[in-house]
């Protein structure tokens, strides 16, 4: 399925983050805002949304640096990424929809977003309950 160019909603859980053919990774990272630590395990995020990519043109590269992704959760929260943030030709950073937490799997507390490039856990969101993923538009 490809977005539209207004955005589209993608609800979790997806079948995508349950495949053994998506790439799965494992991170430690650490906050600035407390002392937890913690380990997540969990499919890519540019992996789970790899079949709802926008329609990006090819032969303008930086036409990705304008989407965003906004990913929703429990309690009410909410996450904005950028597209360049998790494109392997931009920041490529490895944040995770984490299925386990510490070696527990998550079920019952729901997926997790795990953004590993943060000093501290605001962007991390708990019992993720969808994703959208839309450009942004110039003022």
């Amino acid at each position: 399925m490809r977005a539209a160019a207004a955005g589209a909603y993608r609800a979790w859980p997806t079948a995508a983050a349950s495949s053994a053919a998506v790439a799965t990774g494992s991170l430690t990272p650490a906050y600035t805002d407390g002392p937890q630590r913690h380990s997540f395990t969990g499919p890519l995020l540019r992996e789970v949304v790899a079949g709802t990519l926008p329609d990006f043109d090819p032969r303008r590269r930086k036409e990705r640096s304008r989407f965003l992704l906004a990913v929703s959760g429990g309690a009410g929260h909410h996450a904005v990424l950028s597209w360049a943030e998790i494109d392997a030709d931009f920041g490529d950073a490895p944040v995770l929809l984490a299925t386990r937490m510490d070696d527990e799997a998550l079920d019952e507390a729901g997926t997790q977003l795990v953004v590993p490039s943060d000093r501290c856990g605001a962007r991390y969101v708990s019992a993720v309950t969808g994703i959208w993923i839309g450009s942004c538009r110039t003022p």
